[in-house]
């Protein structure tokens, strides 16, 4: 291995084979981490933070994250949306400890720094000292120590935020057909959250991404997708990108439980396996076309899935280089009735923590990271449906990985 020293991020040598081989020091170098935080989370992108629903009042916050960068989400008096770090002008303490809550303003522990819900500085205890001893100098100013503001766009109840105020407008960064994708599910309506799942996964952030931009796995790994025909390579299906390869979307129709001469291969298919209630996958049609899957990954840090009729947000949150936290946010509409409230809650089993089909995802991707940092100088072969990074009308490929490595590259300067 070849390695240089630049900026104090330590360079490494890319496989020269290109994006089709990815090296294994991506997942657990400590330089590599911290410039993934600076030029993907920091950088020119719209990362996902929060639903508008979980902030509906003037005075409702959410404790969220850009990357490993602790956030807050509010809603001021005014109605509007803001986001500003959380961590004090003053010396540094993170001051919003809940996930979510109301208040009128947010006060620091340490020396009671208060801020309004714009992240304006309002209040410096003892700013004038006591009996003429002490306190700020004279040329102290509360409005040049506001919090660090983030760039805040609403995708009709989906919020994103960026550090970089110069970043490209929200539509142009999703592209029509992602911009089309979000409108499909944030048509909108008004949202009703169902409710929370978190787990903390021990393996690098990019291995959850590119689960999910890998169908190739999908119909192989997973026992129930398979067995009832919810997602399987040998159905109509899609694996598609924009114009850039930084977004992705599997998308599929699902199909019948019965072996066909596509699922010879699919040794863990059990087609005599039963369910003791079929409405656990009893999907009902809600949106225009065929696909009763549309999963999508939208850099850098957000899984918007629909599986039938369960919706959810997954937030890849970074917690260094071999860990992430996995936050899934899962939602319906205000206007559902009862029938379809506990529809969408009983297909939520599938997912989350324990769901009977992404709980294998948690295991492989641990399983992954234990036997890739001891061999950073090795590299994973992703070759599956060819080298290159264009759209398939299938889901036997791993050409949404390819893409992404190819913006990935590109970013980091590798």
């Amino acid at each position: 291995m070849t390695a240089v020293a630049t900026d104090n991020v330590l360079e490494r040598r890319w496989p020269e084979a290109g994006v089709h081989h990815v090296p294994y020091w991506i997942y657990s170098d400590a330089d590599i981490y911290k410039r993934e935080m600076e030029r993907i989370f920091c950088g020119k992108a719209w990362n996902y933070v929060a639903l508008d629903a979980e902030i509906p009042n003037p005075g409702d916050y959410k404790r969220s994250w850009v990357g490993d960068r602790p956030i807050v989400v509010t809603r001021g008096e005014d109605g509007e949306i803001n986001a500003f770090v959380n961590r004090c002008a003053h010396r540094g303490v993170q001051f919003c400890k809940h996930n979510l809550g109301n208040t009128k303003e947010f006060i620091c522990p340490y020396h009671q720094w208060t801020y309004n819900l714009k992240g304006n500085l309002i209040g410096v205890p003892l700013r004038r000292g006591v009996k003429k001893k002490g306190g700020m100098p004279a040329d102290f100013k509360r409005e040049d120590h506001g919090l660090d503001i983030l760039k805040v766009h609403n995708h009709n109840g989906a919020i994103f935020a960026s550090f970089d105020h110069e970043v490209e407008p929200y539509a142009e960064y999703l592209g029509e057909r992602f911009y089309g994708f979000m409108d499909r599910v944030f048509n909108g309506k008004s949202l009703k959250i169902l409710g929370y799942s978190r787990q903390l996964i021990p393996s690098n952030w990019k291995l959850m991404f590119e689960n999910l931009k890998d169908p190739y796995h999908a119909t192989l790994l997973h026992v129930f997708l398979i067995s009832f025909g919810l997602f399987r390579g040998d159905q109509e299906s899609a694996s598609l990108m924009d114009e850039t390869g930084r977004h992705a979307a599997l998308v599929n129709r699902r199909g019948e439980q019965k072996a066909t001469e596509g699922t010879a291969e699919m040794t863990r298919m059990l087609e005599d396996y039963k369910l003791a209630d079929p409405r656990l996958i009893d999907p009902k049609k809600e949106y225009d076309g065929d696909a009763t899957v549309i999963m999508q990954t939208l850099w850098p840090n957000l899984i918007m899935q629909q599986q039938s009729n369960s919706l959810a947000m997954r937030h890849i949150i970074p917690r260094g280089p071999e860990q992430f936290e996995l936050a899934w946010t899962f939602f319906g509409y205000e206007d559902d009735d009862a029938e379809m409230t506990a529809r969408r809650l009983r297909q939520a089993n599938l997912m989350g923590p324990a769901g009977l089909v992404s709980i294998d995802d948690s295991e492989v991707l641990k399983m992954s990271q234990d036997s890739i940092s001891p061999f950073p100088d090795s590299d994973g072969l992703y070759e599956m449906g060819g080298r290159g990074t264009e759209d398939h009308n299938h889901i036997v490929t791993e050409t949404a990985i390819r893409a992404f490595y190819k913006v990935y590259r590109e970013v980091m300067g590798l």
